[in-house]
């Protein structure tokens, strides 16, 4: 019998001798070259919050050349919270210093508003300030001076965790639940991405496809490749 080499090291546990609380799951394959986008998508859109109108420049033309629609401009914070609100693009990427309200605080009423996910920007990488934009909600940061290939992809990773902590969110309605829940994703994508060699965004809709295709919730299966992955 010729074994699966996706899952040579990692066997799957039969049904017949599976621990009752362990889903059995066969591990993804290996990851495949990402496919391009079809033609005619539309362009994703993005805000950009800058007080600095050179950089706003810089961040707008490198969006731009990304792909992106850029819909809304802003030099401070409160504009870019109100513009966040009324276009509800798919990104907004923001400077932490404005004048009338800081990034970290207009990120923080962007997060609580469900608007989009905010890429804050700022010229210093402390250990505090890191805490305190993740706290506020935002997705990603960039460290000033950045080139497109700073910005780009933590743009991406920023539209990429937005939307696994939305899929996450309307699948368990109670915090508490929801925070271990996030806690136990992690985990497994963290597995996935170490021992099968996919990417971030790979592992995240791994889990949710296996979810949807064995009609369990995603913890579930989180917790399954943890324990078949983990103890690997």
């Amino acid at each position: 019998m010729t074994e699966n080499p996706a899952t040579e090291t990692t066997p799957t546990p039969g049904a017949a001798d599976a621990p009752a609380a362990t889903v059995p799951l066969d591990l993804p394959p290996l990851a495949a070259p990402a496919k391009p986008a079809p033609t005619g998508t539309p362009a994703r859109t993005a805000v950009v919050a800058e007080d600095e109108a050179l950089i706003r420049m810089d961040v707008v033309e490198t969006l731009r050349e990304g792909g992106f629609d850029v819909v809304g401009e802003a030099g401070d914070g409160e504009t870019a919270v109100r513009l966040a609100a009324e276009l509800r693009p798919d990104v907004v990427v923001m400077d932490v210093k404005m004048p009338e309200l800081d990034g970290i605080s207009a990120a923080d009423r962007i997060g609580k508003d469900r608007s989009a996910p905010v890429v804050l920007l700022t010229a210093f990488s402390q250990r505090e300030l890191v805490e305190r934009a993740r706290d506020a909600g935002a997705m990603a940061y960039v460290v000033k001076p950045f080139t497109p290939a700073d910005l780009l992809p933590a743009v991406e990773l920023a539209i990429s965790r937005y939307a696994q902590i939305s899929a996450l969110e309307s699948e368990v309605a109670d915090l508490a639940e929801r925070f271990e829940t996030r806690k136990r994703v992690d985990r497994a994508k963290g597995l996935l991405m170490t021992k099968m060699g996919l990417t971030e965004p790979e592992s995240f809709r791994w889990i949710q496809k296996t979810s949807m295709d064995r009609r369990l919730t995603m913890r579930e299966v989180a917790d399954a490749v943890i324990d078949q992955v983990g103890g690997a």
